[in-house]
């Protein structure tokens, strides 16, 4: 069986305040003619269609003319579930309806589960679809006290899977999660992911998906493999964050042979516009040559510049973001604001709200934050965020 895998289409993103709407169908019109000349069996999107839970009308247009050309003009089963940008509600409308045309698409999670089965000349092909919940979602589904992490919550779903497993089939797990070898902490790959939870909750372990025979996930924005080759990220599409800017950003095209084993072969989107850092002087910049594409520039001037973004944008017009640095102290002298996402040191933006709370909290009263204190506010914190529709 031959199927796509691609996730974190982040549909409506917004990049220093600007849509990345038309760079997302240029890139995803190649997905779909990939399916067209590919003939998959499947299309299987690991989460993080939309970028939040109310996405812009032009959000929703492009993800409605992309399964219709993929599902009715192709005539190609897509699979998808929902990511922690998602809203699972919206998600799961009219789902039932949807499944006899070959739209999957789980958003909610729910303790039943049931896998979409596939076909082909070597027998069955069972896909388990599993949207991204929050443990204390799990938690309350199964009635189960114990499960209190991440990885808690994967491991009681995995367990059920597996328990009602068809022996003979071939089995792919299709997820939304931050899954490392032994659930160790790890660098997310990108800054415009915002994390899974607070306090080092989020990891899950990459052993608890050993029976499946492949691992189709989403969250992490650039492509990789977990420890086994056939645990993998497809990555996002396009690049949302100058964090980003060394991915390779493609999907994946997946083939099951009879006995399971799997082989993959990446294919990488060619965007509208690239995303890259520029550092130079200004005069040097003014004699670029023109470029459309998103750039975060640094100017490497001993003396302060007038009007820097406009210079800049004469020849870059689709300039991001522009900081000054001074030349003789190299990277680490940074001027500006902390818009530059990959820049020096961690903006306050990327940093452990926690931990700030834990600054803000001493520089004011004087004292340190008390652990009690400490995890009352990571609680709130966790409800308010999950109320907004963007789960931590």
């Amino acid at each position: 069986m031959k199927f796509i895998h691609t996730a974190d289409w982040h549909l409506g993103k917004l990049v220093q305040g600007v849509y990345m709407t038309e760079d997302q169908r240029y890139a995803l019109a190649q997905l779909v003619h990939t399916v067209e000349e590919e003939k998959p069996d499947a299309v299987v999107v690991a989460g993080d269609l939309y970028d939040r839970a109310i996405p812009p009308t032009e959000a929703v247009e492009l993800l409605d003319e992309l399964f219709e050309r993929i599902v009715v003009g192709l005539n190609t089963p897509l699979l998808a579930v929902s990511g922690n940008h998602d809203s699972p509600d919206r998600l799961s409308f009219g789902t039932a309806i949807m499944e006899s045309r070959g739209l999957h698409l789980v958003g909610q999670f729910r303790p039943s589960h049931k896998p979409v089965v596939l076909k082909d000349g070597n027998g069955e092909v069972h896909f388990h679809l599993v949207p991204f919940a929050d443990p204390a979602q799990v938690r309350f589904a199964y009635g189960d006290e114990g499960i209190k992490s991440h990885d808690d919550a994967m491991k009681a779903i995995v367990d059920r899977i597996e328990a009602t497993m068809e022996q003979t089939a071939r089995h792919v797990f299709v997820g939304h999660a931050f899954v490392t070898p032994g659930a160790r902490p790890e660098d997310n790959t990108s800054t415009s992911e915002r994390p899974l939870s607070i306090g080092g909750a989020e990891y899950v372990n990459a052993a608890h998906f050993e029976r499946f025979d492949y691992v189709a996930l989403g969250h992490l924005h650039q492509a990789h493999h977990v420890g086994d080759e056939k645990i993998r990220y497809s990555g996002s599409p396009l690049k949302y964050s100058i964090s980003e800017e060394t991915h390779r950003k493609g999907y994946l095209i997946v083939e099951l042979d009879e006995s399971g084993s799997v082989s993959v072969d990446k294919r990488e989107f060619k965007p509208l516009r690239d995303m890259r850092r520029v550092a130079a002087p200004i005069e040097e910049i003014e004699r670029h040559a023109p470029s459309d594409d998103y750039v975060f520039v640094t100017l490497l001037n001993d003396n302060p510049v007038l009007f820097p973004m406009e210079k800049v944008r004469a020849v870059y017009p689709n300039a991001l973001h522009v900081e000054r640095r001074m030349a003789s102290a190299g990277a680490g002298a940074a001027r500006g604001d902390a818009e530059d996402e990959g820049a020096g040191s961690p903006s306050r933006g990327d940093a452990d709200p926690v931990a700030l709370f834990s600054a803000f909290y001493q520089e004011v009263k004087g004292i340190p934050l008390a652990e009690e204190k400490r995890a009352l506010f990571a609680d709130e914190f966790a409800k308010v965020l999950r109320e907004e529709g963007g789960a931590v």
